[in-house]
């Protein structure tokens, strides 16, 4: 079955939180697809992925690089699965993908500063519900460590 995990952002980035989950995810295994809102967005992330440590490298391309399939991490503006990911991850409001029982994970990042981006996951949260997914909210302590809410 389909795991959804919502991950609520107060007082991070998805630049400085994503890269660690993608670490997460190779180590486990995982392919994995991230989808952004638009093509700028993933342009800044490609960038962001290439520097965001000097002691870390984490394999990805673009759907505009080619060779998609080859890529342990994909980042895409559009629905599709073209690695063939168990993971996808879904930032700037994506919304659940048609296919979404495909997957073995969606890891649902939204803005908890953001009230538009709030009520998205709230509407997200119900539809992944809906779709018999089993879905957990996750949130940072005041240690900043990730702990399941619900």
């Amino acid at each position: 079955m389909t795991e959804v995990l919502f991950y609520h952002l107060q007082g991070q980035s998805i630049e400085r939180v994503l890269p660690t989950l993608l670490e997460r995810s190779l180590e486990r295994g995982w392919r994995v697809v991230v989808q952004a809102g638009s093509d700028e967005r993933v342009e800044a992330l490609d960038a962001h992925l290439w520097t965001y440590r000097d002691d870390s490298f984490l394999p990805h391309g673009s759907a505009r690089d080619g060779e998609a399939a080859a890529q342990p991490i994909l980042l895409t503006a559009s629905a599709g699965n073209a690695n063939a990911a168990q993971v996808r991850f879904l930032i700037d409001g994506a919304a659940l993908p048609e296919d979404a029982s495909s997957y073995e994970r969606i890891v649902l990042m939204f803005d908890g500063e953001d009230a538009d981006a709030v009520a998205a996951a709230r509407g997200h949260w119900t539809a992944a519900k809906g779709q018999g997914f089993e879905a957990t909210y996750w949130q940072t302590d005041e240690n900043g460590r990730w702990v399941k809410k619900a």
